[in-house]
C-alpha cells in the first residue's frame, strides 16, 4: 500500500529500532521496535504528526548510543538531563505546513508555508 491508495489518514506505529532515533523507548513486549506511530496523510502528503516514547533509564539509553555508533561523551549533556530531570514521558510533533497542504489540497507543500525562504527573500 502507498500513500495514494487511501483516502483517509493511517496511523503506523513501532517501527523497526534500527530505523528509529536513538531516544526511543523499545518496546517491552518486542525490543525489536520502538514504541512509536505517525499518522500519514492520504493522497500522497505524507507524514502529518510522528511521536514517541524516549527512554528515561540511563543504562538503556548509553546502550542505544553505542548500538547506533554514536560517542557517549558527546551526548553527556543529554543523559544528564535524563539523569536529573525527567520521568517517564512521550512527546509528538505537528506538521503544520502538511498539514495544511492536506485540508487545503494544495498541490505543493511551499503553497503553505507562511513565511517561505526564497532566493530573493532570506528574511519573512
Amino acid at each position: 500500500m502507498i500513500a495514494e491508495d487511501f483516502d483517509k489518514p493511517v496511523i503506523i506505529e513501532k517501527y523497526p529500532k534500527s530505523v528509529k532515533a536513538f531516544y526511543m523507548q523499545p518496546d517491552p513486549e518486542n525490543p525489536d521496535v520502538v514504541l512509536c506511530d505517525d499518522m500519514i496523510a492520504p493522497e500522497g502528503y505524507g507524514e502529518i504528526i510522528g511521536a514517541s516514547e524516549r527512554i528515561w533509564q540511563e543504562e538503556v539509553l548509553v546502550e542505544r548510543l553505542k548500538e547506533n555508533n554514536l560517542p557517549v561523551e558527546e551526548y553527556q549533556w543529554y543523559l544528564d538531563l535524563r539523569k536529573f530531570g525527567s520521568v517517564p514521558h512521550s512527546g509528538f510533533g505537528l506538521g503544520i505546513e502538511r498539514t495544511v497542504a492536506w485540508i487545503c489540497g494544495l498541490k505543493h507543500i511551499r503553497e503553505a508555508i507562511p513565511f517561505a525562504r526564497t532566493l530573493y527573500r532570506v528574511y519573512p
